[in-house]
């Protein structure tokens, strides 16, 4: 469905809504996906007790906090956080035009994964708008490095994520997932991946007020002994990396357009994905933007047309 649209922008062809737990607040959240006309972006609003809103573009320059999840917003108290499995099934669609309206201060965890996303989107279904998609191409490597960490932007033929971890873990150990990013290789490959964590790390994270709506429903858990807890197992034997690629995909969609290259990471997180994304857009000699030519719809990226990137730089606003 988002490949047969490649050319052009999106939104939903309808409303719809979401109903569940916020996994740092425990608390029951609902999120309503709104369409959007064309060049409107991916708009998140949070309702507030007083009836007040706050409203960021999902870009670059919003992110805020990015040691557990990606939160929009820098301010505790008018924050939205863990956008990115949301932000993963939207980008993953190809969907360029969104209000995300949320009654709480993050979104709902649901299994941990992005099924639930991807399944309510295609049963709305996505419009086409009739008006040209931008992307951003990589036009050089971009690399950074944080300790024994490192991520980096090549230019590349399509969409392409090569992620890598390494844990000290008999089992998760180095995993490393990596495929050109069709919403089909999506579905059938990333989206069902769930969140995880180690049981030993539970009484630090609920100390500090996270993870209090975390459970065996929305996370993999791993014991003391390195077995998984959940009596049904892992959805994919490496489940672990899956959702490390899910999660980038999510923080990616941040740059605020579809991009064009092959991001690459090892012992990666939400941080150093936000911390990539910053270092490729300060950059402007690292890429350029881009738009599809009218003629065809499957065009390869390097048929792509250049245009001036003066007129499209949402991940500065």
């Amino acid at each position: 469905m988002a490949i047969a649209l490649l050319g052009f922008q999106t939104t939903i062809a309808a409303p719809l809504s979401i109903t569940g737990i916020g996994v740092h607040s425990g608390r029951d959240v609902t999120i309503t996906l709104q369409p959007a006309e064309a060049g409107t972006g991916i708009v998140f609003s949070r309702q507030h007790d007083d009836g007040s809103t706050s409203e960021y573009r999902a870009v670059s320059a919003h992110v805020g906090n990015t040691d557990l999840c990606t939160v929009l917003g820098t301010s505790a108290s008018r924050s939205i956080a863990t956008i990115e499995h949301v932000m993963a099934a939207i980008y993953a669609l190809g969907l360029d035009n969104l209000i995300v309206e949320v009654d709480g201060a993050e979104m709902p965890i649901m299994d941990g994964s992005s099924e639930v996303f991807i399944d309510a989107i295609e049963q709305v279904g996505i419009s086409n708008l009739g008006v040209k998609r931008r992307y951003i191409r990589v036009t050089k490597p971009v690399r950074i490095e944080a300790g024994a960490s490192w991520a980096e932007f090549r230019p590349y033929d399509g969409t392409r994520f090569e992620v890598e971890i390494d844990f000290d873990s008999k089992l998760i150990g180095r995993q490393k997932w990596q495929g050109d990013l069709t919403a089909e290789t999506f579905k059938t490959e990333l989206s069902r991946a769930r969140t995880f964590g180690f049981m030993r790390d539970v009484e630090r994270l609920w100390a500090a007020g996270f993870a209090l709506g975390s459970s065996l429903e929305n996370s993999v858990v791993i014991s003391d002994d390195d077995t998984v807890i959940n009596v049904e197992g892992l959805r994919y034997e490496d489940e672990f990396v899956r959702h490390k690629t899910l999660d980038a995909v999510g923080d990616l969609a941040l740059a605020g357009a579809q991009f064009i290259g092959c991001y690459r990471s090892y012992r990666g997180g939400h941080k150093l994905n936000a911390n990539a994304l910053k270092a490729l857009l300060s950059d402007a000699s690292a890429y350029e933007v881009v738009e599809a030519p009218a003629r065809s719809l499957q065009a390869r990226a390097r048929e792509f047309v250049p245009v001036q990137a003066v007129e499209f730089a949402p991940w500065t606003a």
